[in-house]
């Protein structure tokens, strides 16, 4: 029940982050913004979303995540429902950018991570995997759907759309998600012997992250992993796909594609590392997305743009499983909260660089051939990075 409604709201959250892709071509016209007046706000949007991850975090591992992702949820519908009456950009910075923003960083693997280390010790990785193809399955049911909305109703419909949504987690959340088994008298999944207590965060478990390679590299790699996903596609795939000549449904229905792939991939991902490890896995992913990337530019077909998507959706958040395990093992899974939440800003502060980076790049180079090119050798880059992190150890060991 608990993995099921984490999944239902990282669900509709998903389909929250898809909104600015859809709608950035209706609020240029309406309006007459400029492309990076609106990417301003989606990037204010995404550092919010990455930078509210480790304080919520923290929140999440001393109070239990069902209060914070109750309240952080309840100002993502506030603020999705105000934009329907924006009339300035400024308005827009302060509702989709600083409130939703903000909120985001309740509903995000964040919640999933402080959740699943403590309801699941046998498993983990694949659960993990499960929270990881919500916010897929999000993007593959809602982004196509959305889109209908823009181009029949207006993009209000799409935002209003969003909101109602996560107005409708609210009273899921508060009713059935608890923090931790022994609220029900329950063992975490897969724990042997007696019931166990939960166990405390440490005061300040970022004091000793940061002295650790292995913190530094896991947040520069997952740098890169924003950097090449949500900043770059959710933002920019739409209107690059429309300037290579393609309908806004054709990359609707890309983008759907590859959170359906990406379904199948974050869970399989998932098994792998419970199966064979996490370090190995992550690294090939993030060379096979460079390698993706660098070959987007040059497609210029329906069919060759499916083939893309299901090739970067099967590896789009497999990162995510394997990222949010390590950093539980070499941490603590009491204080994964905390540390990933800051390894999660890093994310957040690669997509906030790309959401406004590529706008910054299309105006000097006319299109997105360098953005995309670029994209592909960071993360060739990150799977370096992974590559020297050592060779995971106890949390007990680590912090001797």
């Amino acid at each position: 029940m608990v993995l099921a409604v984490a999944f239902l709201a990282l669900l509709v959250a998903a389909a929250m982050r898809s909104v600015p892709g859809i709608i950035l071509h209706a609020l240029e016209h309406e309006f007459a913004w400029s492309r990076e007046e609106i990417t301003l706000a989606v990037s204010i949007n995404l550092l919010l979303f990455g930078l509210a991850g480790p304080f919520l975090g923290r929140l999440m591992d001393t109070y239990g995540p069902r209060v914070v992702v109750a309240w952080t949820a309840s100002l993502i519908a506030l603020g999705s429902a105000g934009t329907v009456f924006m009339q300035a950009p400024w308005q827009m910075h302060l509702l989709w950018g600083v409130l939703v923003g903000a909120g985001s960083g309740g509903c995000s693997m964040v919640m999933g991570s402080a959740l699943v280390n403590r309801w699941f010790v046998a498993r983990r990785g694949l659960a993990l995997g499960v929270l990881g193809a919500a916010m897929s399955a999000g993007q593959l049911i809602f982004t196509p759907l959305l889109m209908y909305l823009d181009i029949a109703y207006g993009w209000r419909s799409a935002t209003l759309c969003v909101a109602l949504l996560m107005g409708l987690v609210v009273p899921l959340v508060w009713i059935f998600l608890r923090d931790d088994p022994s609220m029900l008298g329950l063992q975490a999944y897969g724990e042997l012997g007696l019931q166990s207590k939960p166990t405390r965060p440490d005061p300040h478990p970022m004091r000793r992250a940061i002295k650790t390679a292995e913190f530094w590299l896991l947040a520069s790699s997952f740098g890169v992993c924003g950097l090449t996903t949500s900043g770059l596609f959710q933002t920019h795939l739409i209107p690059h796909g429309l300037e290579h000549g393609f309908s806004e449904m054709t990359m609707a229905v890309s983008l759907g594609v590859m959170g359906a792939t990406d379904i199948v991939g974050t869970i399989t991902s998932g098994w792998i590392c419970d199966r064979f490890g996490k370090r190995g896995p992550l690294a090939v992913y993030y060379l096979l997305r460079g390698a993706t990337l660098l070959a987007l530019p040059a497609i210029d077909s329906t069919f060759g743009l499916m083939v893309f998507s299901v090739i970067f959706g099967l590896n789009w958040l497999s990162t995510v499983p394997a990222t949010s395990a390590l950093a539980a093992d070499w941490f603590g899974k009491q204080n994964v909260g905390a540390v990933f939440g800051w390894i999660f800003f890093a994310h957040q502060l690669g997509a906030a660089v790309a959401a406004y980076g590529a706008s910054f790049l299309h105006r000097w180079g006319g299109d997105y051939t360098l953005t995309f090119s670029m994209a592909g050798a960071f993360a060739i880059l990150g799977s370096g990075l992974v590559l020297c992190i050592r060779r995971q150890e106890s949390y007990a060991r680590t912090s001797r």
